[in-house]
């Protein structure tokens, strides 16, 4: 099982790159839960589609490297390089994120970051 998330875990990321939101929604439950800590926490897919909407199309490339990822059960946890290009742009934004899995799917996703990170390299 373990295994299994974490492979679902690895292909989300990889989707990632492919800026495709619909896509991207098809690996989340209908209920999931998406926390970017600096930012309050959103609901169901609908809402992790507006929060997705904010970056996902305005960058011109998103590339997610994992250098750590393991599991217990249906929890994975990654450490990661999350990579955005906006213009003339970019951050290479070193993120730890933890994955709640149920059904083969995303039902909690955490990613702790430095906020300040972010929006100093997009100001």
């Amino acid at each position: 099982m373990s295994a299994n998330n974490e492979q679902l875990v690895r292909d989300f990321c990889e989707a990632c790159g492919r800026r495709d939101i619909d896509e991207l929604l098809t690996f989340f439950t209908e209920d999931a839960v998406y926390h970017n800590m600096p930012m309050d926490p959103v609901r169901g897919t609908d809402q992790i589609r507006n929060v997705l909407g904010l970056f996902v199309p305005t960058s011109s490339e998103i590339a997610w490297t994992i250098h750590n990822i393991g599991s217990n059960g249906d929890v994975v946890f990654t450490e990661r390089t999350d990579r955005f290009v906006m213009g003339d742009k970019s951050v290479d934004l070193p993120v730890a994120g933890i994955f709640e899995m149920r059904n083969g799917k995303i039902a909690k996703w955490r990613d702790y970051f430095d906020m300040n990170a972010w929006t100093s390299a997009f100001s």
